[in-house]
This record gives structure tokens, C-alpha cells and sequence, in this order.
């Protein structure tokens, strides 16, 4: 997968570093998410990912048949994807495997904590903006535990992309599987505001001197 890198200036050769693997909303590509997380490559390896698909002006990770409903093959693939890249990147990478993260707006929200289901521990933390878990992932996929992950939800209460109960619904699944949440709410649309920025990367600092 294309992807743009983001790291430590100065790279000690005796050390490995927390991963951060960032993925985009539907048109979008992987520059536009880098102004959501500058500043964090002095403590991450960043890996900005392209989604596969061509979805002008930008490009897509999956495609939809319906509100909420992924096609399911294409999901499927984007998914399988992303775990080989983190799999590439873990290999390839100086990196702390106790400190893997994900990061995603929209689409990039529902495949990072689509992703996290199956991952289950080997994923520290994750931050979900703005996005849903599709029914079949809940009901056919082999849901890992969940129990040592900790994640960032947020959602705009004015999005009129995706429903503002989704992401409350976000909350209450991982809750319910034992996860760690912070559920943050903004005066928003379908979109990332200064403070939901701001708030999310205190919370990644925070977690991890955990």
C-alpha cells in the first residue's frame, strides 16, 4: 500500500518507537490526514495509509451498497490489507509492538476499530473519529479480545453524514467487550474540530506514559 511516512528526527539505533498508523475518510489520500497528527512524529512512527481504491477526487478504502453497509467482499480485502501493512510495517520498522495505534476519520474510523476487533490486544490504543462497526463485523467476524485496548471515540452531534447515535453506539459495544473509552461529543458536523484535535492527542500523550 502507498503510505507517507512520519518519524523521529533523530532515530536512536538501540530503540524501538510506538507506532501510529493513520487512515483516511472516502476521497480523501493520505497527505490531508498528516495536519491531524503533526507534531507527534518526535514520539511516532507515522504511517499515513492511501486507500486502494480510486474514489475522485481522492481515493477509498471500501466501497458502500447502502446506508451504513459496506460491501462486504470489498471490506473484507481492505481489511486483510491493512493487517499485511501493519504485519510489513512491525517487521520493517524499528517498532514497540507494545504500542501499536490506530487512527481514523470516517472510513478510516470504522476500519480502525473494525480493525482492532480483530487485532484485539496487539493493538494499544485506538482514535475513532466520527465513524460506525458494520453489522457483519459485530455478528461474523472472530471479535479478539478487547480487554487491554483503550480507545478515543468521537462524534459531532450535528453530523448529518453519520448519525451522532452511531458513534454512542461506538461507546457501548467496546464497553461492553471490556475496552477502555473515552467517548468525547462536539457542536459538529462531519468533521474534526480544533478541540476534538486538541482532546484526542492529549489522550494519545497520556496513554502513552501508561
Amino acid at each position: 500500500m502507498i503510505y507517507e511516512l512520519r518519524r523521529p528526527r533523530q532515530i536512536d539505533p538501540n530503540k524501538t518507537y510506538p507506532a501510529l498508523f493513520v487512515m483516511h475518510g472516502i476521497g480523501s489520500n493520505e497527505q490531508n490526514m498528516l495536519s491531524l497528527v503533526n507534531g507527534l512524529e518526535e514520539q511516532f512512527y507515522i504511517f499515513s495509509i492511501r486507500g486502494h481504491l480510486e474514489q475522485p477526487p481522492g481515493f477509498a478504502y471500501f466501497t458502500i451498497q447502502g446506508y451504513g453497509k459496506p460491501h462486504r467482499e470489498v471490506f473484507d480485502q481492505a481489511i486483510s490489507k491493512l493487517r499485511s501493512f501493519i504485519d510489513y510495517a512491525s517487521d520493517q520498522y524499528p517498532l514497540d509492538l507494545s504500542q501499536l495505534y490506530l487512527l481514523g476519520f470516517s472510513q478510516g474510523a470504522i476500519l480502525s476499530m473494525t480493525l482492532g476487533l480483530t487485532l484485539g490486544d496487539r493493538i494499544k490504543g485506538i482514535i475513532a473519529l466520527s465513524g460506525y462497526i458494520p453489522a457483519f463485523v459485530k455478528d461474523e467476524y472472530n471479535v479478539k479480545s478487547v480487554n487491554q485496548m483503550s480507545l478515543f471515540i468521537s462524534h459531532g452531534e450535528m453530523d448529518q453524514v453519520l448519525p451522532y447515535e452511531w458513534g454512542k453506539d461506538n461507546n457501548e459495544y467496546f464497553q461492553g467487550l471490556g475496552a477502555t473509552v473515552m467517548f468525547k461529543t462536539y457542536q459538529e458536523g462531519h468533521t474534526v474540530s480544533v478541540q476534538n484535535h486538541d482532546d484526542y492527542v492529549k489522550w494519545l500523550l497520556d496513554s502513552l506514559e501508561k
